[in-house]
């Protein structure tokens, strides 16, 4: 089997299974109980916190868990939008989001906001330019993503960032999902950041929101106390400490695992320029964790099945888009409809080998020649 599909999950790593198999057997209480035990597990889940906040160069208040990335995003948009609505009602973001982005601000369209949609230039990046002229003293929130889930584009979040805060109304957040473990991104001039461990060979089932701690944002969930006051919910201490062992590890070796992963990208690259029919849609200077592409007359689908036959595993979009439409970031790019129709996305991981990727190149090869026939 040649897996192909990192960007829409990791396997877990055997390190954060087993710190979640022992944290679930050693922390039984609620840690919102006053007793010894579920003071054991506040403890813990205060202590993974530190750490978490220590990795990401965040403060430990400034985290909120959710159950994963869409709850995260969904949180950010309407409690911010909630929360500052006196100010104004108007938002920014591009066509390379992702759709737990996209979703609630096409919701919250329908409830009187107003959507921009920034200009990409030809790379990917944001049109700053046309950023300028679209911010305006009523626009409460921009979301950009880090990295998209489909091209890779790598945007300045820094730069990014900068601008936005001259408006002192707006409020900057960053779906860093796709980010967060593989790339560097400075974060400094954010509000709002969205990441989940199982991007990273992490569990399912827990997400992160950082909140700067001078935002205030309206709940989505209302209960009891949690680990914040902005997400009720009985706090999972084992998820936790498996979301702060999965940061943990994957800190470590950020940067031989971006080596790796950068020339196993272009040895693909290099191979696929060999046919005429086979368009690169991933900018030269994306992410290589993902390289999306699109092949002339053949349909991505039945390509994708061709090579699921041969147990290589690649994704057609992202894992959440709509089945049998256009790729959004690719026709955001190319204009191109049909090309944006026929896209393959495939993605790495330190966990991809060269012979991997030799084995891909062979069995792509045959399968392409089988259906241009």
């Amino acid at each position: 089997m040649i897996y192909l599909d990192y960007a829409a999950d990791t396997p877990v790593r055997e390190e954060v299974l087993k710190t979640f198999c022992e944290a679930t057997k050693t922390y039984v209480a609620n840690p919102n109980a006053g007793h010894k035990l579920g003071k054991e597990a506040k403890l813990a889940i205060t202590e993974a916190t530190e750490k978490i906040a220590s990795y990401l160069k965040v403060k430990p208040e400034e985290i909120i868990y959710t159950s994963g990335a869409t709850e995260a995003n969904n949180l950010a948009i309407k409690g911010i939008v909630n929360e500052y609505k006196r100010y104004g009602k108007h938002m920014i973001t591009t066509y390379l989001e992702h759709s737990s982005v996209t979703g609630p601000m096409l919701y919250l369209e329908q409830q009187g906001y107003e959507i921009d949609y920034v200009d990409l230039l030809p790379n990917g990046k944001v049109d700053t330019d046309h950023l300028k002229e679209l911010l305006r003293p009523d626009t409460i929130l921009v979301s950009i993503g880090a990295v998209d889930s489909e091209l890779g584009v790598c945007q300045d979040i820094s730069d990014l960032g900068e601008m936005i805060s001259e408006y002192p109304n707006c409020h900057f957040h960053v779906d860093a999902t796709q980010a967060i473990g593989k790339i560097q991104v400075d974060l400094e001039k954010v509000d709002l950041i969205t990441l989940a461990p199982h991007k990273f060979f992490g569990l399912h089932g827990i997400g992160i929101l950082i909140k700067k701690e001078t935002i205030h944002i309206e709940p989505l969930i209302h209960g009891g106390i949690s680990t914040t006051t902005y997400r009720s919910g009985t706090p999972t201490a084992a998820l936790i400490l498996s979301a702060e062992k999965a940061i943990h590890l994957i800190k470590e070796d950020q940067k031989i695992y971006y080596n790796k992963v950068m020339m196993l990208n272009q040895l693909i690259r290099k191979k696929l320029k060999g046919y005429n029919d086979v368009m690169v849609n991933s900018p030269e200077a994306a992410s290589p964790f993902i390289l999306n592409l699109s092949i002339k007359g053949i349909k991505p689908y039945v390509f994708q099945q061709k090579l699921a036959d041969r147990e290589v595993f690649v994704s057609t979009k992202s894992a959440c888009s709509t089945a049998n439409t256009p790729s959004r970031p690719v026709y955001a790019l190319t204009k191109d409809r049909k090309r944006a129709l026929a896209t393959l996305r495939i993605s790495l991981s330190y966990l991809t080998t060269e012979e991997e990727v030799e084995a891909f190149i062979q069995i792509f090869e045959q399968c392409y020649n089988e259906l241009k026939k």
